[in-house]
């Protein structure tokens, strides 16, 4: 059972991680401006320059002005983001998307009131309080989930032995610490392939950049560089941001559904050896009563 400390631990640091990723979105949507600014800077001083010897004409100066400006709004954040990271980053965004809804899922589903559900727990007590076998039994059957499974397996093969039904609740928690291990195995191949992805980004990036001044020759489009510049940074950043949480997500819940499966397997078990002791002791008096009503009379005198 996953105490309550561990899971403020946990929820502490996850806290943590999510300002750490808001804080780093922060830093680039407070540098994207500046670039767009440094960018834009020696195209206006350009513009006024050529500007300069139509001084006279005020009024069609003003014109141009009031024309010429909407052609200089800064783009947003958002679609910075989207032009410069082009199809690799937009690969990435749909990663994160399915990072964080897998991650939600696995958070709702690797609990330990699903495993082990405190009603169910409760009705199988008292019903065991009261002898009440069949019902247990019944209830077994009736819920879907972890311990219902272990403890199914066990009670199919506590005819056998002890033993036996142990090694069948076993077998059973393998296959579903598999299934687990299955469901959480996405975590870590985002983690895996993030960085690669990132990795990617940053040669075409690269190569864009590289490619300018190879073709610019004593002219080099500044502009250009710095954009390919751009492009190979912000999708190392992406690949890392997604790389991350997914390394760190896959490790809690990697703890997590050891931690579950050990616990059920444990309540299971001794709910079982509850169930063997409460067998044979009904066993003995029914052993005794078979025995008396066999036994010859006893010869008269």
């Amino acid at each position: 059972m996953i105490g309550s400390s561990d899971r403020s631990k946990r929820l502490a640091w996850m806290v943590l991680l999510l300002a750490l990723m808001a804080g780093a979105i922060e830093s680039l949507w407070m540098a994207t401006p500046a670039v767009v600014a440094q960018e834009a800077e020696p195209a206006a001083e350009e513009e006024m320059a050529a500007e300069e010897p139509a001084a006279p004409n005020k009024g069609a100066a003003k014109k141009d002005d009031k024309a010429a400006a909407p052609a200089h709004e800064e783009p947003g954040f958002v679609m910075w983001v989207i032009e410069t990271g082009g199809a690799i980053g937009i690969f990435i965004f749909l990663l994160m998307g399915y990072f964080v809804a897998t991650s939600i899922k696995l958070f709702l589903e690797l609990q330990p009131q699903v495993a082990m559900p405190p009603d169910l727990m409760e009705d199988i007590k008292q019903k065991m309080e009261k002898k009440d076998y069949k019902g247990v039994y019944q209830s077994i059957k009736e819920k879907d989930c972890l311990f219902t499974k272990f403890a199914s397996a066990g009670l199919g093969e506590l005819s056998a032995g002890l033993s036996e039904a142990r090694d069948a609740m076993e077998r059973v928690a393998d296959v579903q610490s598999a299934e687990a291990d299955k469901k959480i195995s996405m975590l870590a191949v985002l983690g895996t392939l993030g960085p690669m992805i990132g990795l990617l980004g940053t040669l075409k990036g690269m190569m864009a950049s590289f490619g300018s001044i190879a073709s610019g020759g004593e002219q080099i489009k500044s502009d250009e560089v710095a954009k390919g510049i751009s492009e190979a940074l912000l999708l190392t950043f992406e690949g890392v941001l997604l790389s991350v949480p997914a390394i760190y997500f896959f490790a809690i819940f990697k703890n997590r559904t050891t931690i579950m499966s050990a616990s059920t397997m444990l309540a299971t078990d001794e709910f079982v050896r509850k169930l063997a002791s409460a067998a044979k002791a009904a066993a003995k008096p029914a052993a005794a009563a078979s025995a008396a009503v066999s036994a010859p009379p006893a010869p008269k005198a």
